[in-house]
Parts: C-alpha cells; sequence; structure tokens
C-alpha cells in the first residue's frame, strides 16, 4: 500500500502553551488535525469559562489562514472550581471537557487536587450533565515509585471515583501500562483512554540507556517494553475505547537540557508518519482511522471529520525537521529514532 485515505484525524490531548510557543506549534496541529483537546495548564491555569473563552481567542489568531481547526478547550479542575461556571461553560459549547491534575504530578500542575473529595460537587455535576472528565492518572505519593504511580491511581483513586459515580464520562489521558488497558477494557462505556505517539514507540530505555536523552523524557514517564507492547495492542486493535492523544508537550530545549529538566515531547509535527508507520509494522493500517478519526469522535458525542486527508508511502524517508524555531529559542522535535516513510500527501516534512 502507498496510499491510505482516512478522515480527517482529531488529536484528543495537546499542549500548545502561549505566546512564542503557541504561535510556533499551532500551525503543525491545525494543519493535521481538525479539532484538538487543549491542555489548560498554563501559568495562570485555564480555570473558568473566561479564561477559556481568552485563550481560545490567542489560539485562533495563531492558527495559519487556511487551516480549518476548531479547539476544544479545557478547564483546570481545582478544590475551588465553581460547578455553575462548569456546567454553564459546557452547556454553552464553550468548554468540552475538566481535567484533573492530582497536584504536583506534571508540569504546571501545582493548582490541582490534593483532595478528590473536596471536587466532587464539581464532578457530581458533570457527571448529571454528560461532561467528560480528563484525568493525569498518576497518584504523586512520594512513596510510590515512579513506574507504578499509574496502578496505584487506578486502585486509590479512578476506581473508587467511578464506583461512587458510574455515570461519569471519565478519559484517562495518556495510559501508559498493561494495567491501565487492561483496567479500560474491563470498565464499560463510561471510560476511555487516550495513547500517545511517544508511548507507542518509545520504552524507558530511550530515556536512560547509554546516557540521559531529555528529549524523550515525558510525564507519565515511559515504562518497560511489556507496557510499551501492550499500548500497541490497544492501539492497534480497532477498539473504541483507545484513540489518539499526542501529548505533544513543546519545551524550549534549554529547559528540557538542564539539571532539572522538564517533562514533556513535542510531536505534533510528525505524529501522523510516526503512526502510520506502527500500524504498517502491526499489519494494522486498516485501523488506523479507528484510533486517530473515530474512536474520540464517538466517545465525546461529536461527529465525525467529513474531510478527508491521504497520507503516502514514500520510497526514500521524509525530511522532517530536526527542531523548530520560536521567538523565544529552539524546540526539539520527537525522533522515533527509525526513518518515517510516511506523510500526509503534499506535505513537505
Amino acid at each position: 500500500m502507498t496510499t491510505l485515505t482516512i478522515r480527517r484525524p482529531d488529536d484528543w490531548h495537546v499542549h500548545l502553551r502561549d505566546g512564542a510557543i503557541l504561535k510556533a506549534v499551532t500551525p503543525y496541529t491545525s494543519r493535521d488535525f481538525a479539532r484538538a483537546i487543549v491542555m489548560p495548564n498554563l501559568v495562570p491555569p485555564v480555570v473558568t469559562v473566561a479564561d477559556a473563552r481568552c485563550y481560545r481567542e490567542h489560539i485562533l489568531a495563531s492558527v495559519p489562514q487556511g487551516h480549518s481547526f476548531t479547539p476544544l478547550m479545557t478547564l483546570y479542575l481545582t478544590e475551588n472550581t465553581d460547578p455553575n461556571d462548569v456546567e454553564a461553560g459546557f452547556r454553552d459549547g464553550e468548554v468540552t471537557a475538566v481535567k484533573l491534575y492530582p497536584a504536583g504530578a506534571t508540569t504546571n500542575s501545582q493548582s490541582g487536587v490534593r483532595v478528590i473529595e473536596k471536587v466532587y460537587p464539581v464532578l457530581e455535576r458533570m457527571a448529571a450533565c454528560g461532561m467528560v472528565l480528563c484525568v493525569h492518572g498518576e497518584v504523586t505519593d512520594p512513596a510510590i515509585d515512579i513506574f507504578d504511580r499509574e496502578a496505584v491511581f487506578i486502585e486509590r483513586v479512578l476506581e473508587p471515583l467511578r464506583r461512587r459515580m458510574p455515570e461519569l464520562r471519565v478519559v484517562m489521558e495518556h495510559v501508559t501500562t498493561r494495567d491501565g488497558v487492561d483496567y479500560v477494557r474491563s470498565a464499560g462505556d463510561s471510560l476511555a483512554a487516550t495513547i500517545t505517539t511517544h508511548h507507542l514507540i518509545i520504552n524507558r530505555n530511550a530515556i536512560l540507556a547509554g546516557g540521559i536523552r531529555p528529549h524523550y523524557y515525558c510525564l507519565p514517564v515511559a515504562k518497560r517494553e511489556e507496557h510499551r507492547l501492550a499500548l500497541r495492542r490497544a492501539a492497534t486493535s480497532g477498539d473504541r475505547h483507545f484513540f489518539l492523544g499526542t501529548d505533544s508537550a513543546p519545551h524550549l530545549d534549554p529547559l528540557k537540557e538542564c539539571a532539572c529538566g522538564c517533562a514533556g515531547i513535542f510531536s505534533s509535527l510528525n505524529t501522523l508518519g510516526c503512526l502510520a508507520h506502527v500500524f504498517e509494522e502491526e499489519g494494522a493500517l486498516d485501523r488506523l482511522e479507528a484510533f486517530v478519526s473515530l474512536n474520540g469522535t464517538a466517545f465525546y458525542r461529536l461527529p465525525p471529520n467529513e474531510e478527508r486527508v491521504t497520507l503516502q508511502r514514500h520510497e526514500q524517508p521524509v525530511a522532517f525537521p530536526r527542531m523548530i524555531e520560536t521567538d523565544d529559542g529552539l524546540i526539539t522535535v520527537f525522533d522515533p529514532m527509525f526513518p518515517i516513510h510516511w506523510n500526509v500527501a503534499g506535505e513537505a516534512g
């Protein structure tokens, strides 16, 4: 197969940042994706509908002319979040989901939730109106090994929450373990999971073997090979519970290449080429459309995109840039450590 035509994809988890980085990275998301769930962990975070409205205008101002793109806005859940504001924003179509960050779990999560019971009034209102809760599924207990934090989150937080509110619709963001995959598979129609491009490709050796490689450091951190393989089986299965959320998370190179580097991998630029490679390796190109274009829209109760895009396989590897420039400095692009032969027809690398 040299070409594959699918409905235009959506990205159900992306970081666009703000300022100079927003202007530099948004065109890559808006080029390849019709819609994207945009993360709210700015400084300060997007905590109210008014904040989301303002941030949406910033994003749209960064979309190049000719790109058709809809940012789907999220609110950053805090212990002071107003349930009335959340519900009104959802019913008015101004916000699509709420994001739960356990405090201290990842970039700019200091304002997140420390005591889950304090946000029950918001979650109960969301359950009643059908709004999606996106969760960063890791505990932050320092006694728990960083490689076990997803499994412990399921046990301590997610399963008790879902037993209490079975109607609450939850996306377990950037699932990274076989434990997470198995839990989502067994949990029914109110739970789904996003899987990132990079977690399908790298395991923890990419970060640690042969020296520290900061541009493969992300949160949740990449796990053992057995977990990567479980993610690949889930993503390529066609199972409606799993769909693409790139978690593309750009940081300026000096903030990655330092004594306490930031977590995040910038993959928006070459994600579709990387994914076509993965699905081709798994003999599952016929299921790529479900993963990137259909399963997420179904869970979020949105119509699939009518527009089609064609992915083309080239004899020679596509020359994607190694980094991009912003007015504040350079950002390194995700390197999958294999030659990419696929891209969207008509696009340069």
